[in-house]
């Protein structure tokens, strides 16, 4: 797997890049050498946040991890990254197309959970710019609120990030 770091407002050293790669190739064997991970590293005060991001076959593979120590938060991201996988391993073979997910056996397997759609919900689709969606989620009170851009004409959503600031993701096709 190839590893691809990023630092906001922070400096790798040398020592701790090593440990970011040999941390990560504990996740070598769920996929192919030609996958790549970033891994961004941050600060917010005095608290160290990692984030690791692994695209593979149209999915995403995501956590984000925040301790005093930086390394804490590379090793409890990386574990949970395995723990997710592991979890929902069933699923993935299937999403993934049962050969194409590389795994190998673990003795310590977690049993898979059902997913269960609690309630649907229709709504109409409205035209506007993400600062009206935030409005609009704000007026909701949610956490989220998915819209049609005025400005680009894809389906979007806008949503709440941790530390209170706003996220808006915008499909690459729609």
């Amino acid at each position: 797997m190839k590893i691809v770091i990023t630092n906001r407002k922070f400096e790798t050293s040398d020592k701790l890049k090593n440990t970011i790669e040999r941390k990560m190739a504990k996740l070598d064997r769920f996929f192919p050498d030609e996958v790549t991970a970033g891994v961004t590293l941050s600060t917010r005060g005095k608290v160290a946040r990692v984030e690791i991001t692994i695209f593979y076959k149209g999915t995403v593979f995501r956590t984000e991890e925040e301790n005093k120590e930086i390394v804490v938060a590379l090793y409890d991201a990386v574990d949970t990254l395995e723990r997710q996988i592991r979890k929902n391993r069933t699923r993935l073979q299937k999403q993934l197309k049962d050969s194409a997910f590389r795994y190998e056996e673990v003795e310590d397997e977690l049993p898979e959970e059902s997913i269960e759609i609690g309630k649907i919900k229709e709504f109409p689709l409205t035209e506007m710019t993400p600062e009206d969606a935030v409005v609009q989620m704000n007026l909701s009170s949610h956490n989220f609120y998915l819209f049609k851009n005025s400005e680009n004409g894809k389906t979007c959503a806008v949503y709440v990030r941790d530390g209170g600031e706003y996220g808006l993701l915008i499909p690459e096709k729609d």
